[in-house]
């Protein structure tokens, strides 16, 4: 199915010439009209780390086999000139086969520039070949005789495109027939699809390949390589570009570590998803959310199909994770329902900002960058674009973090709310504090934040307990709280004598705290873990905010009594 609709998007572009493609390309072969060699001429694109200049030149699909390209392609079909010794033989027949395609395509054509090209080719001998500075036998060359340039002529491209569209392949064997997966129409198939996916996190630079099979593993009913999933080659030419401008677009793509999610709409709607899910604008959730509560249009757009598609590598192959189609309106209410849940205070009593997928899936890993699997994501992005609930082994990787880290990050305890928000129910916002909240563990949470606040305002240590307990505490509160406790009956007495002001609120907060905490739990299931976390958060937040609006209020009465 989703080929079928990539296919329906590509409709809507600009697409090259059939089975053109932006080409990089180093070198004109500069021919006078009898097909004289004047010189190769740099292409010059002022980057001098990627020399040359993007062409829309014949391209087509190759693996191992030797399928040249038209009047443009490496030094090696070209000029018959080797990057490795030991492969000269094999380099030879490329120049043999360049060639023989150049003469099809002259005797086709009768133009005087591919007649000049053709005259070169078979008279060219590499013996006498002295590379120019620069030079390189896997760059790409091309002809210019008398400021024409051969592959951008009509007659060449309609050349090209009945040359590859043929019945037969090039060595004249019969491409096989069979129904196109995309199209539906029997035609001609190809073993080989004609462009290769290219920006997808991991994948080959050359690109990698949307459909493929080579061990006996992946075959089916004996069919290898594309034919597995047969394809004709125009519709083959045609997903491949549509993938390969959405992967291009800003509004259109995100790569998420390993993964590459690109999504799009029946109809133009200017829904931009990727800054959504990248960096999302405060405003923009607002409205978004305001748009979801009063049942108006959000961002100006109307209700029109909605696509997605998750994209990774795994050698040279395209491994497609997921597909996503709805409707924008879906999509809207359940964006509204992502960024209500991600609703949390920040470290500071202030607002917080809503985060994008990457900073909640990284947070889950030590370094993300080296660890993160194409899954997490995944999950994170469908529940975002689907509604579908995130899953429970979640809620152990984020608590597996906490414990590793000893320390709460804003975008994991964001997470860990939205993980918990399912299992306590819709009406359960926990955005801040709430005092009104009973459960051991959260109790347990909040408990010790203020005696971490305890230690820190008395002896400031370089290593509290957070460092030392807690992964303790959050799992096994029994066995340390008293511990605990005892230990800051010390630094309270401290505090009694040094800042008293600070002695009394936090006597007075531990004190409401343990009212609710007859006993300690001697142990904490996961998502209990999870809430002492969230507990733990909420706890700090609010002393911080608390203590920031103790200190206006005092530099406001300072200001009056001057």
């Amino acid at each position: 199915m989703f080929l079928q609709r990539v296919s329906e998007y590509a409709d809507r572009l600009d697409l090259p010439p059939v089975m053109y493609q932006k080409t990089r390309i180093q070198w004109f072969i500069d021919l006078d009209s009898d097909g004289k060699l004047e010189g190769l001429t740099p292409l010059d694109s002022g980057d001098p780390k990627r020399p040359g200049r993007d062409w829309l030149a014949p391209h087509i699909g190759r693996s191992n086999g030797i399928r040249p390209k038209l009047l443009a392609d490496t030094a090696e079909y070209v000029l018959g000139v080797p990057r490795e010794i030991a492969k000269s033989e094999r380099v030879t027949e490329c120049h043999r086969q360049f060639q023989k395609l150049v003469r099809r395509c002259a005797e086709a054509t009768s133009e005087p520039s591919v007649l000049a090209a053709l005259a070169f080719v078979t008279s060219w001998s590499k013996d006498s070949f002295v590379p120019p500075q620069g030079f390189d036998a896997g760059d790409v060359l091309t002809f210019r005789v008398a400021e024409i340039v051969p592959i951008d002529l009509p007659a060449v491209r309609n050349f090209w495109r009945t040359e590859t569209t043929a019945d037969t392949s090039e060595n004249g064997a019969e491409k096989p027939q069979m129904e196109c997966i995309v199209c539906g129409t029997v035609t001609s198939v190809e073993s080989v699809l004609p462009v290769k996916i290219k920006g997808i996190p991991k994948g080959q630079q050359s690109g990698t390949m949307l459909i493929s099979a080579n061990k006996e593993a992946f075959e089916s009913y004996a069919l290898h390589s594309s034919l597995i999933a047969p394809t004709c080659m125009r519709c083959g030419e045609r997903v491949a570009n549509g993938i390969n401008d959405l992967l291009a677009g800003r509004n259109t793509h995100l790569r998420l570590g390993p993964l590459a999610y690109i999504f799009w709409t029946r109809d133009e709607t200017g829904l931009d998803l990727a800054s959504l899910f990248s960096q999302p604008d405060p405003e923009q959730v607002k409205t978004l959310l305001e748009s979801a509560r009063v049942g108006k249009e959000a961002l100006g757009i109307e209700d029109t199909d909605f696509y997605a598609m998750a994209l990774s590598a795994s050698g040279g192959r395209v491994v497609v994770r997921d597909w996503l189609e709805t409707t924008v309106e879906h999509v809207k209410a359940n964006l509204a329902s992502w960024f209500l849940s991600q609703r949390l205070v920040g470290l500071d009593g202030e607002d917080g900002l809503p985060f994008g997928i990457y900073p909640l899936a990284a947070s889950l890993y030590r370094d993300a960058n080296k660890e993160m699997v194409a899954n997490v994501p995944r999950l994170l992005l469908r529940a975002a674009l689907h509604g579908t609930p995130l899953p429970e082994w979640l809620v152990y990787q984020a608590v597996r973090r906490n414990r590793a880290d000893a320390q709460i990050s804003r975008p994991r305890i964001t997470l860990t709310k939205m993980l918990l928000q399912p299992h306590y129910g819709k009406e359960w916002t926990m955005e801040e504090l709430d005092p009104n909240r009973q459960e051991p563990a959260y109790l347990c949470g909040r408990l010790f934040a203020e005696l971490e606040q305890v230690q820190k305002l008395a002896i400031n240590p370089k290593a509290t307990i957070v460092d030392r307990y807690f992964g303790t505490a959050s799992s096994a509160p029994a066995t340390v709280f008293g511990t605990l406790l005892r230990g800051a009956q010390a630094h309270l007495g401290k505090l009694r004598k040094t800042r008293e002001g600070a002695f009394y609120g936090l006597q007075e907060r531990i004190e409401e705290i343990l009212k609710g905490l007859p006993a300690f739990p001697k142990t904490l299931a996961l998502k209990e873990q999870a809430l002492f976390s969230l507990g733990y958060y909420h706890q700090r937040a609010a002393d911080r905010a608390a203590a920031k609006a103790a200190k206006e209020n005092k530099n406001l009465a300072n200001a009056d009594n001057e």
